[in-house]
């Protein structure tokens, strides 16, 4: 994470003046819009590491870095197809499109044609971190007890919202509700979902 201020950007390039030193960072056209200006900013960081290179792409929100992340785990997806995934489309506007294979929606993405979006829909399913599900094609508010960050986590361990859903499901069945100890509850419903 960086918190500084926006000397300059330029499309998808910017430089971050944290107290003086300045960072390259390449983020979403439309945050460092929404950047400019402002005294300071926060920016969530992703860092990518190359035998000739270190690079930071940068981020509104920790959501959309844990999106770049998973959009770059991809096959065939590199950052710069990442950022105009999200310079596109919100985060929950992508996932809605993946949860329900709408096509159309995922080629609107630079770059992505009709076999890309194939891709992207089969590979993204059940994997961005969002915080609704999609029925019928509508955005709903996801049924998550308040400040329970046991879907958060096992979301962070590449676990789908089904077997999110299994695995709070029979913690509440063993008496491990959301008042109960979070690594009590994060190691019970690992077990549960390896099958030990």
């Amino acid at each position: 994470m960086l918190k500084g201020s926006l000397a300059h950007h330029e499309g998808n390039r910017a430089i971050f003046d944290v107290r003086g030193v300045g960072y390259e960072v390449f983020a979403p056209s439309r945050t460092l819009e929404a950047w400019r200006g402002q005294d300071e900013v926060t920016a969530w960081v992703a860092t990518r590491v190359r035998e000739d290179a270190i690079t930071l792409y940068g981020f509104d929100a920790d959501l959309e870095r844990q999106a770049f992340d998973v959009l770059t785990g991809v096959t065939g997806v590199g950052p710069k197809m990442a950022l105009a995934a999200l310079d596109t489309l919100e985060v929950d506007e992508l996932a809605a499109a993946v949860e329900t294979d709408d096509h159309k929606v995922l080629c609107r993405i630079a770059g992505v044609g009709k076999k890309k979006a194939l891709r992207l829909a089969l590979e993204l399913k059940g994997k961005l971190p969002v915080g609704f599900t999609v029925a019928g094609g509508v955005r709903a508010p996801r049924p998550v007890v308040p400040d329970d960050p046991l879907p958060l986590a096992l979301a962070q361990l590449d676990y789908g919202k089904s077997e999110i859903d299994r695995a709070r499901a029979a913690l509440e069945e063993q008496g491990l509700g959301p008042g109960e100890p979070v690594q009590a509850r994060l190691q019970a419903a690992l077990r549960y979902l390896s099958g030990t």
